[in-house]
């Protein structure tokens, strides 16, 4: 797995934080200096961060469960949806719906509506209804779209969110820690890196800082899952091996008891 480089950090400004004035205490075992007004963020602390993060992530995938990923801010929201959709875990980019978690029976309903009535709109039956209906249908599909789509076929609780600046996404991580879900997620200065129990210092503004982390972040789960795999057809090998060789073992007991007679 090819690593980031303290240089690839700097060249997508991952250092730069926020202003002074709108810092959080708590963010100072991060910061590296002051400049210009501007706190610092200490890359090499990131980069560790990453790491354990990213190991975490890891074994998560490995053991077969999911990560919610999750990222409403306009900077994170396409490249966070575009590695979701490629590693095929669930996300939330539009808007963090409140009881996503914690009532997740009720959005599971939502989320069974939202798939009838697409089941519906390809029934032959659909064109026969009134236009202001058909209409009514389509935009309530979209509005559960927009909300929903990307959890469709989450039909449990994931084992961990990651989240693109905890400050904004304050929702869903105290929805998290109430549920005893571990949050891994991007802080910047003005944050409390207490929010994430994997916090990973850095820019979270700017898109090429976010398309890095987010990117570096995925190939910890991209290695979990292609370790699952192999560990998967072994384990499927295995098997076969044995029942073939019960299979044998029983032909050569039948002929044994064959030649006896």
């Amino acid at each position: 797995m090819s690593k980031l480089t303290y240089k690839e950090l700097l060249d997508a400004g991952v250092h730069f934080g926020h202003l002074t004035s709108k810092w959080n205490p708590k963010m100072a075992p991060y910061i590296f200096m002051e400049k210009g007004g501007i706190h610092i963020i200490d890359l090499n602390k990131t980069l560790a961060c990453i790491e354990t993060a990213g190991q975490a992530a890891k074994n998560i995938v490995k053991s077969g469960r999911r990560i919610l990923f999750v990222a409403t801010k306009k900077q994170a929201q396409e490249v966070v949806s575009d590695i979701a959709k490629e590693l095929r875990m669930p996300y939330a980019t539009e808007r963090w719906l409140g009881g996503m978690l914690t009532n997740f029976a009720t959005v599971k309903k939502s989320i069974k509506k939202m798939q009838n009535i697409d089941k519906m709109m390809k029934d032959e039956a659909f064109t026969n209804l009134a236009k202001r209906e058909r209409l009514m249908l389509s935009r309530e599909k979209d509005k559960l779209e927009r909300v929903l789509g990307g959890i469709a076929d989450m039909n449990k609780l994931p084992a961990a969110l990651f989240v693109v600046d905890v400050r904004r996404e304050h929702i869903a991580v105290k929805e998290a820690q109430k549920l005893g879900i571990p949050v891994l997620g991007l802080v910047d200065t003005n944050s409390n890196p207490d929010d994430a129990d994997f916090p990973i210092p850095g820019n979270d503004d700017a898109y090429n800082s976010v398309s890095m982390i987010v990117k570096a972040f995925a190939t910890y789960i991209e290695e979990g899952l292609q370790e699952r795999k192999v560990a998967r057809e072994k384990e499927n090998l295995e098997k076969e091996a044995a029942k073939k060789a019960a299979v044998d073992a029983e032909g050569e007991e039948a002929a044994e008891e064959k030649a006896a007679e």
